[in-house]
């Protein structure tokens, strides 16, 4: 018995390690997370949404399903775009991922 309670008394004194490093540790691996993803994909969400802003009658675009057409008219929401000939599609605005008129003057 009076093994026990010099043992207990032992660890009782013995200093516990601190926690500062662990906390470090999870503060630098939120902080690579944030540089690395999340701030690059906020910045690409908002160029999206710039872009999709900035859509006139004229623009060449490509759908989110692969769809190549011209900007007829444009809505708040929506889009009516040309795709071949005198066929014409209405989309959300949201689907529209691509400006490629620029890349196709290059």
């Amino acid at each position: 018995m009076h093994t026990l309670t010099l043992y207990l008394l032992q660890a009782a004194a013995q200093q516990q390690p601190s926690a500062l490093p662990t906390i470090l540790m999870f503060g630098a691996i939120i902080l690579v997370m944030w540089l690395f993803m999340i701030r690059p994909q906020r910045k690409q969400q908002k160029q999206l949404q710039e872009f999709r802003n900035s859509l006139k009658k004229g623009d060449k675009v490509v759908t989110a399903g692969g769809i190549f057409g011209e900007i007829v008219e444009v809505n708040e929401k929506t889009a009516l775009i040309r795709v071949d000939g005198d066929v014409k599609l209405r989309v959300d605005k949201q689907s529209l991922v691509k400006d490629y008129s620029d890349a196709e003057q290059k």
